[in-house]
């Protein structure tokens, strides 16, 4: 076959490749920005149609259901190995690092940094199968916990439960730690709304101070805590920062105080809500090994507190270059 031929197949093939990627980030954007929504005003709409029974049903299905999420959900391997998660994890591309070992006859909490805007790194490595977790990490199976209130909302709870996420709630943290076995590793992306409104590119801000709930947890069960940090998750937005105090930080603080979640105002690289192509490398830290405390007292909460703020610190340090940081770039933790 004439060289330029096969050329021509080589280039229609990436530009395939990089429109399937472009088309899988798209729909992961606007299912996290608009499908939960979305399921609320069509169940609405249909309550005023002759379809009425559907809504009622999918409202008597949540009342039965209510308490699924909170005890393991429905996680399906279907759902995780979607070949639109391959395509979603290199549109960026997102990579998996691992610095340590995870013993399988253990429980971890696994705390992620930074929230970014949407966590894209924390969604691959942990609610998908794409990037390998299970490979680098035999026997032991992450969940990310998410906020609890999205599955209150009928149908979205049953496609965010098909891929494994749980709620953020204790008793949703009880039933992973101590009722479904060993080998699992509860991800929880600890800065929540408070740290998403601080992502910017070329900043490296997290907020873990005054965020001790999940030491404590760990400490009631006995699991182990393990620092992860997503190196280049804010650089895939760029976020209109208000100042404290300002009207717009104050709105912003009001909304996250009723609903749960920031709004944040941001813009990506092309159609406003497709993000930039920024690599997202996701470094699993070394465990820290947690005694099981039936009732942990302050003192034991804060010296694990401390313990865990100083790995975090360190995983940075040691792999920011090789993720693309200067040496002199800086964590900073509020």
């Amino acid at each position: 076959m004439p060289r330029l031929k096969v050329s021509r197949m080589t280039k229609e093939k990436t530009q395939l490749k990089a429109f399937l990627e472009a088309i899988s980030v798209l729909q992961w954007v606007l299912t996290f920005l608009f499908l939960g929504v979305s399921c609320i005003i069509l169940l609405v709409y249909l309550m005023f149609t002759s379809l009425w029974p559907l809504s009622v049903l999918c409202f008597v299905w949540l009342v039965i259901d209510w308490q699924t999420p909170e005890r393991g959900g429905r996680r399906t391997t279907f759902v995780r190995k979607w070949r639109v998660w391959e395509h979603h994890r290199d549109f960026f591309p997102i990579k998996l690092v691992k610095t340590a070992e995870l013993n399988p006859n253990k429980n971890y909490v696994l705390g992620c940094h930074p929230h970014g805007i949407m966590s894209a790194g924390a969604f691959a490595c942990f609610s998908t199968d794409s990037c390998g977790f299970l490979e680098a990490f035999p026997g032991v199976r992450p969940t990310l916990a998410i906020l609890a209130g999205l599955f209150r909302i009928p149908l979205f709870r049953e496609y965010i439960m098909s891929a494994g996420l749980s709620p953020v709630s204790k008793p949703s943290l009880i039933h992973l730690l101590s009722k479904s076995g060993k080998g699992n590793a509860v991800v929880i992306i600890i800065g929540g709304a408070a740290e998403s409104l601080a992502s910017s590119p070329g900043v490296n801000t997290v907020v873990v101070k005054q965020r001790k709930g999940f030491v404590k947890v760990a400490l009631e069960f006995g699991a182990d805590l393990v620092p992860v940090y997503s190196f280049g998750e804010n650089e895939l937005f760029k976020q209109v920062v208000f100042s404290e105090g300002g009207l717009g930080r104050r709105l912003q603080d009001l909304f996250k105080k009723i609903m749960g979640f920031a709004p944040c105002l941001f813009v990506g690289e092309r159609f406003a809500f497709l993000p930039y192509r920024t690599p997202i490398t996701t470094v699993v830290g070394s465990p820290i090994s947690v005694p099981k405390r039936t009732t942990p007292t302050d003192e034991e909460v804060d010296h694990y507190h401390k313990l865990y703020m100083e790995g975090l610190s360190k995983l940075f340090h040691e792999h920011k270059v090789s993720c693309g940081l200067s040496e002199n770039h800086e964590l900073r933790i509020i």
